[in-house]
């Protein structure tokens, strides 16, 4: 076992390095640029759009827009947005929120032009459901000749079931709700797998329904809490900021019980986990986004980019502030410990249990939404006959996360590398396709312009 872990580590130093590090950031320049920030600059647009989409419509598609971004949102809305950016700010200082706006603002494009190739490139499968998501839009626009980067995408698609979907959250959940109320994990893993299941056997519709109601709710309730606390640190707001900025251009000393970080450390830091919270160039959202119910790719596209802003710019951005306002980055904790305590310091008792409801909503939330990403790939390599047999397994796989002799670090290693695999395939997908992104985005900003 050591030796795998070790391995894992190995190729996780690979994997996320400065080359992966680069291609994120490289493709969501070039793709940015390509649109001539077209996205960013009509995110007000956007927001319009996500009012107008929830209504259910005549149109292609299975559940409506809104509900398929409320899905996207519950899967990547998770337990990165708590412990994640503690982590970050633990080994790169307060200046990896400043990088983790910078790989958000980029992300919002990429994430664009991932949800709109997703509704260009989709179909319906043997049982009339709408399907698609990277390995369709690689398949149908790409061709025959490039099948094995969809089949590859696929692959890491479902076994990133076993890490960031099922194990990492139900081990998340209930290590809060042990350290909390003292209950024990193995009930707290078996509660989740049955509401999971619940939820699951009824499909997409079912997933829809339920994270359009859940995902609201938790993240309006979680950002108020951090609202209070920043309102009661109100004079502290700017220096906060300043420091964030001052920190990711130059080294951060040590200060109490931060040993110190590199200006590279908060750049690979603040990248790694703002991805891996909003998903941006990962492929994962626009399985969701794929079966809104929409006659235009653009439209949702252009909806999906929220899921990037509310998720990093204004839920993470929330946790850091949090964190740095109050001074518990200087604590020496990490993760959900790091985020405990900059919430109790101001609101004593109940900042506490915030941070663990915020902890079981939010990885709830992602066990929800990842168990249609991984359905998905897993029918795309065997087919709608693999669907049952793949929800017994995950369901199944949810309390075996919250064992003892389960190491929390290890699954995130393995989570980190499944994600960064993932990503490598779309993002080739996504670089090929770029002439069918730019052309749909003219045509549709041009339309609206004429109107």
């Amino acid at each position: 076992m050591d030796q795998l872990i070790a391995l894992v580590k190995d190729v996780n130093a690979i994997v996320w390095g400065p080359p992966m590090l680069l291609l994120l950031a490289g493709v969501g320049l070039y793709l940015a640029f390509g649109l001539k920030l077209a996205p960013q600059r009509h995110l007000v647009y956007a927001f319009s759009l996500m009012w107008a989409g929830r209504k259910k419509s005549g149109a292609a598609g299975d559940i409506t827009p809104f509900n398929a971004l409320m899905t996207a949102m519950a899967a990547h809305v998770g337990t990165g947005n708590i412990a994640g950016v503690a982590t970050a700010v633990y080994y790169g200082g307060p200046g990896a929120i400043f990088w983790m706006w910078v790989i958000a603002v980029i992300g919002m494009g990429t994430m664009f032009c991932e949800a709109t190739l997703a509704v260009h490139y989709r179909e319906k499968d043997e049982l009339g459901n709408t399907v698609g998501g990277p390995m369709y839009y690689i398949k149908n626009g790409l061709g025959e000749k490039w099948k094995w980067l969809a089949v590859l995408f696929a692959v890491f698609g479902m076994l990133a079931a076993a890490g960031i979907g099922t194990t990492v959250q139900s081990h998340s959940m209930s290590d809060a709700l042990f350290d909390t109320f003292g209950i024990n994990p193995l009930i707290t893993g078996i509660i989740a797998a049955i509401l999971s299941g619940a939820v699951l056997l009824g499909g997409i519709k079912r997933i829809g329904d339920v994270t359009g109601k859940l995902v609201p709710v938790m993240a309006t309730t979680y950002v108020l809490s951090g609202i209070i606390i920043l309102a009661l640190n109100i004079t502290e707001i700017p220096a906060a900021l300043s420091l964030i900025v001052e920190c990711a251009f130059s080294p951060t000393a040590a200060t109490g019980g931060f040993a110190g970080a590199t200006v590279w450390a908060a750049i690979k830091f603040g990248f790694a986990r703002g991805v891996f919270s909003n998903e941006a160039g990962m492929g994962s959202s626009p399985i969701a986004h794929a079966v809104a119910q929409t006659d235009n790719a653009v439209s949702q596209g252009t909806l999906a980019m929220i899921g990037v802003f509310m998720d990093t710019l204004v839920i993470c951005t929330m946790t850091g502030l949090v964190i740095i306002v109050t001074g518990a980055w200087k604590s020496g904790a990490n993760g959900a410990a790091m985020t405990n305590l900059a919430f109790s310091s101001d609101l004593p008792g109940f900042g506490k249990y915030m941070v663990t409801l915020g902890m079981v909503l939010f990885a709830f939330s992602t066990l929800i939404g990842w168990s249609f990403y991984s359905e998905k790939c897993t029918q795309y390599l065997f087919g709608v006959k693999a669907i049952t047999p793949f929800r017994v397994a995950w369901v199944l796989l949810i309390p075996i996360g919250t064992l003892p002799q389960v190491d929390l670090g290890s699954l995130w290693l393995v989570a980190d590398m499944l994600n960064a695999l993932m990503a490598i395939p779309n993002l080739i997908a996504l670089v090929l396709l770029s002439p069918v992104i730019f052309r749909l985005s003219r045509d549709y900003w041009a339309s609206l312009r004429k109107r």
